[in-house]
């Protein structure tokens, strides 16, 4: 059966309070549409004929309309048919969520995804084993790397036509799982970052963006890349971790970055063109499969960058890596491969070539 791409873009993405305090720009839905008309046509020269596309009312699809019809009017086929997810839209993470399950049942080899961490979160909750190639159009975007679309379109092409192996063109992802175990109801909420989890004092959820390093306690961290901005540049500036090695890194941060005996003074890039001072108490490596609780006692929970879950004194929080939680289009890997094998010059080279 021939490979059908699904498509998530977030036409929301990049518009919280960390564009005001911070000098960042935002992507207009034009610019968003035009990212995904490049990988459009790199889908198709890849022999992709149909992909499936979340519904939104932001208004990018009619955008990707128009250029597609442009081309058709120049004689041009170059992109493949676009369908859209039958659902209701909320305007919420929710479309996101229910685009991704009825994207999966449907059979979809891969997703592209558009947005930042929030938004990749909340496509790796719900896509199973289908893999993901994720394009930063975030204000955090520790997640999807910093790539050229058409190239993430082209990887993703090869990758889900069967031109590359599958060892060679999927990789394994971490992620942090969260419980919270209410001490009134005794109830569980499971929440889970793809990035980070970190714990601030404020009990108060209010504009959800994670940019007052005042109030950080503890951070958790499934890489730490000193490349990337937000609250994994911080643990990526005290010991890099690597996105393919197992386990992540703890850190435990002391208020307002404050110099006392045993206080290491970190400037780190928590948001776009923003250093902020934190201060370090302690950090250490997080082995996947084993939970951690943490030492403080009430305030909230920031997942990506966002916070989602408050706690008080008498709930339980704990937190456990999970290595091989779901998996990625490895673009780097593909295009190398693809490079390696001349798979685009229409002369392959044999597969029992030496290099």
């Amino acid at each position: 059966m021939a490979p059908v791409v699904g498509i998530v873009a977030n036409p929301v993405s990049a518009r919280d309070i960390r564009r005001v305090v911070a000098n960042a720009t935002s992507l207009q839905i034009a610019d968003r549409a035009n990212i995904l008309l490049r990988v459009l046509a790199a889908l198709h020269a890849c022999g992709v004929r149909d992909v499936l596309m979340m519904p939104e009312n932001g208004g990018i699809r009619a955008h990707v309309e128009r250029g597609m019809m442009r081309a058709r009017s120049r004689g041009e086929d170059i992109y493949p048919a676009l369908h859209t997810v039958s659902m209701p839209v909320t305007g919420t993470v929710a479309d996101t969520h229910h685009a991704t399950a009825e994207m999966r049942r449907a059979g979809v080899s891969a997703l592209v995804v558009l947005g930042g961490d929030g938004t990749h979160r909340a496509v790796a909750a719900e896509c199973g084993t289908v893999p993901i190639a994720g394009i930063s159009t975030g204000t955090n975007n520790a997640f999807p790397e910093h790539r050229e679309p058409t190239i993430t379109g082209l990887a993703t092409g090869l990758a889900v036509t069967g031109r590359v192996p599958p060892h060679i063109a999927f990789s394994a992802n971490k992620r942090i799982d969260v419980s919270l175990v209410s001490g009134a109801t005794g109830a569980t909420v499971t929440e889970m970052a793809l990035v980070d989890v970190a714990l601030v004092t404020e009990r108060y959820i209010g504009a959800r963006a994670l940019w007052r390093t005042e109030n950080f306690r503890e951070l958790y961290v499934t890489f730490a890349d000193p490349e990337v901005i937000g609250m994994s540049a911080i643990a990526g500036l005290l010991e890099p971790v690597g996105r393919d090695e197992s386990g992540g890194l703890m850190v435990r941060l002391s208020p307002d970055g404050d110099c006392r005996k045993g206080v290491t003074t970190l400037h780190a890039p928590i948001a776009p063109g923003m250093m902020a001072r934190v201060g370090i108490t302690d950090w250490r490596r997080m082995p996947a499969g084993v939970a951690f609780v943490p030492e403080v006692s009430a305030g909230s929970v920031a997942l990506d960058g966002e916070r989602e879950l408050s706690f008080s004194e008498r709930d339980r929080l704990s937190l456990t890596l999970r290595d091989d939680a779901f998996r990625t289009v490895n673009v780097a890997a593909v295009m190398r491969h693809a490079g390696q094998n001349r798979l685009l010059t229409g002369t392959p080279v044999p597969v029992t070539a030496a290099f």
